[in-house]
């Protein structure tokens, strides 16, 4: 399963995506996070249905200096790049 996920708040410059990198790594999801233009932070996930569950949990508290405000999630469909690994963009 994959979903993508955008997380609003205070976001950026907090650790936010090495967090993101961190507990997908632990969760053994494949995927990407990356910084958006106005201040969200954006992330790609696949992997078991009940670690992505785990994975959003997580986004919604955040590392301890960010402030997450809001967090959209929605599954999305297979793509033609295969993802190996979970890597910060």
């Amino acid at each position: 399963m994959r979903r993508r996920y955008r997380v609003h708040g205070d976001v950026q410059g907090v650790g936010f995506r090495h967090f993101t990198w961190r507990l997908a790594t632990r969760l053994r999801l494949t995927g990407w996070v990356r910084n958006l233009s106005d201040g969200s932070v954006e992330a790609l996930a696949e992997g078991d249905p009940a670690d992505l569950d785990r994975f959003e949990t997580e986004l919604r508290r955040g590392p301890p200096m960010a402030s997450v405000s809001k967090l959209e999630c929605a599954d999305a469909p297979p793509e033609n790049e295969r993802l190996n690994s979970f890597e910060i963009r």
